[in-house]
């Protein structure tokens, strides 16, 4: 009972530290990415489908995203889906290859950057610190209903309080991880 709740606070935590990775993936770094581009919606025979679903998303080099359609009548609503996001990347297009040239960061973008990073790193620290509460409160429920002891109870709130630990310290560590990437020339 009580292992059921450390490992569903774990695992919780760690879906916590993974959707962080996720959305840091997408914060432009000055470097090409294809994950740049997976969130863009393309209007495809009536439904919006992510764009690698209707197109091939290649790097050619490592500031260049290089985009072909499957059709060639996709070539225009990819350009305007692109165009529409907030990117903020001109669409180049050549035929029914489009291309998008990642400029150079600036510094002040850089630092915007970074205070977004730090604001998705704090986010995901009170996720963590919500799945913390959660634990503990149904250890609480536990306690007050008298199916564990007191003794359990301090025990298992030190080992949360570890878990607790260890995830704030992994969030950090990503954090920091991004934040030299986007200072790096």
């Amino acid at each position: 009972m009580l292992n059921d709740i450390k490992n569903d606070a774990q695992t919780r935590m760690g879906k916590s530290i993974e959707s962080l990775k996720h959305d840091l993936t997408r914060i432009r770094t000055g470097r090409a990415s294809t994950a740049l581009v997976d969130g863009i919606k393309v209007p495809y025979y009536g439904a919006d489908m992510p764009l690698p679903q209707v197109a091939s998303v290649t790097l050619s080099d490592a500031r260049t995203i290089i985009i072909t359609p499957w059709e060639k009548t996709m070539v225009a609503p990819i350009e305007k889906a692109l165009m529409a996001s907030d990117l903020g990347i001109t669409p180049t297009t050549a035929g029914t290859v489009i291309r998008l040239n990642m400029p150079a960061l600036t510094e002040e973008r850089r630092r915007e950057l970074a205070k977004h990073v730090a604001h998705e790193g704090e986010n995901a620290k009170i996720a963590i610190r919500n799945v913390r509460r959660d634990a503990l409160q149904q250890v609480k429920d536990l306690l007050k209903d008298k199916q564990i002891t007191e003794d359990d109870d301090r025990r298992v709130d030190d080992e949360i309080q570890k878990l607790t630990d260890r995830a704030v310290k992994d969030v950090d560590v990503v954090v920091k991880a991004k934040e030299e990437e986007l200072m790096a020339l």
